[in-house]
């Protein structure tokens, strides 16, 4: 990315209310810094990994957790979308265009945003929970028959 991009808002004391992993706020930075204008960016988790050093598994996490914060959403395996008011563009007009074209609630000065992010790792967090609940279950059980 070359060249002088805008942003339509300052978004970043919003984000930083979100207390990210630290690596999300690492892997939202880099992909801002390489994304197209208009936030697209095309890079995969081994490369992001690489770039900041970083675990892959490391990198899954941050990008789950900017998932669920709404701040980039995976469109196909290798293409992300940065959220149209972290993104940069080619004009100040641009970047009031695509913040316009969002839907209220997503924008990021929405009210209840910090609290939807909260919301939205709580229910993955017990959603997660429940898949190991699941499988200690089914461990149980099939102990239990191998025993009887």
């Amino acid at each position: 990315m070359s060249g002088l991009h805008f942003a339509a808002v300052n978004a970043e004391g919003v984000v930083a209310d979100l207390d990210l992993l630290p690596a999300a706020y690492r892997v939202l930075l880099k992909l801002r810094a390489h994304s197209e204008p208009g936030g697209r960016i095309e890079i995969d988790q081994i490369t992001i990994a690489q770039l900041l050093g970083l675990s892959r598994a490391a990198v899954n996490a941050a990008l789950r957790d900017l998932d669920l914060a709404q701040l980039v959403k995976k469109q196909r395996p290798g293409i992300y979308q940065i959220n149209p008011m972290l993104a940069g563009y080619l004009s100040p007009e641009d970047a009031v265009a695509a913040v316009r074209a969002m839907p209220r609630e997503q924008r990021l000065n929405a009210p209840d945003f910090v609290q939807r992010y909260q919301s939205a790792v709580t229910a993955y967090q017990d959603q997660l929970a429940e898949k190991r609940r699941r499988k200690d279950d089914e461990r149980r059980r099939q102990i239990f028959r191998a025993v009887s």
